[in-house]
């Protein structure tokens, strides 16, 4: 029985296990196993099936491989394991990442326009830069370094119609979000909790019940946004941003700038 079953079979495991957790997969997982620190290919082999027309990479093992600069438009990296893989100025656009593995992944400048990761393992990721507009992100961006980036038009909301792996929402849980773009922005029930967000543009975004406790928001906008049941518990926040977040829970123990 080769490696690459048995992780896969790993992952399913997990997936069946913690229904109630599906976002929080690296309990019980060894990240030092071959499957998630080395690479099954060479970026040479990448190329050649670039060339080829093969797009697929679904369940392969790209850790730590230098993907700068390629145009991996449209591919399919579902359960992919890309962990500290260098992704930095690639095209992702319309890629599938679901239930992909990018831990400590650099995505600096890289596009994603269109993406869609939904489960993916996405913490501590750097994708300073990136353009994520319109793309579908559902997964855990725990820590995840996101200045300047581009979400304009993207879907992190929670999936309510898909209950058999619990709520799968976008987690920003303490990610860097400074002076990023989320204009039009579905970021209902997200998890923005101790987010830093200062200088961001959430115009027209949807925040309603999202989660932003202890969040940092200031210099952020918020023209025409829903923050309905936004909860501001502990968040920082400018005094003149009081009129867009009037809807919003726990105003009174926001912090003022």
């Amino acid at each position: 029985m080769n490696r690459h079953f048995l992780a896969r079979a790993a992952f399913a495991g997990l997936l069946i296990a913690t229904p109630l957790h599906a976002q929080d997969m690296l309990k019980g997982v060894d990240l030092s196993q071959p499957a998630y620190s080395q690479s099954e290919m060479t970026r040479a082999e990448v190329e050649a099936a670039l060339d080829a027309r093969n797009i697929d990479f679904s369940g392969k093992s790209l850790n730590g491989l230098d993907l700068s600069h390629l145009d991996l438009s449209g591919a399919n990296f579902r359960a992919a394991r890309l962990n500290k893989v260098r992704l930095s100025g690639a095209k992702l656009d319309a890629a599938v990442l679901d239930q992909a593995w990018l831990i400590e992944a650099d995505l600096t400048g890289a596009s994603l326009k269109g993406a869609q990761a939904f489960a993916a393992q996405m913490q501590r990721m750097n994708a300073d830069g990136a353009d994520f507009s319109g793309a579908r992100l559902a997964g855990d961006l725990t820590g995840a370094s996101l200045r300047g980036a581009r979400f304009d038009h993207a879907d992190l909301s929670a999936d309510m119609k898909n209950q058999s792996m619990g709520l799968m929402r976008a987690v920003l849980r303490s990610a860097h979000l400074e002076n990023a773009l989320l204009r039009k922005a579905n970021l209902m029930s997200a998890d923005l909790r101790f987010a830093h967000a200062a200088g961001a543009d959430f115009s027209d975004a949807n925040l309603a019940n999202a989660d932003a406790s202890g969040a940092d928001f200031t210099g952020a906008i918020f023209a025409g946004a829903n923050t309905k049941d936004l909860d501001l518990d502990s968040a920082q926040i400018d005094a003149a941003m009081e009129g867009p977040l009037q809807k919003a829970q726990h105003l009174d123990r926001a912090r003022r700038q």
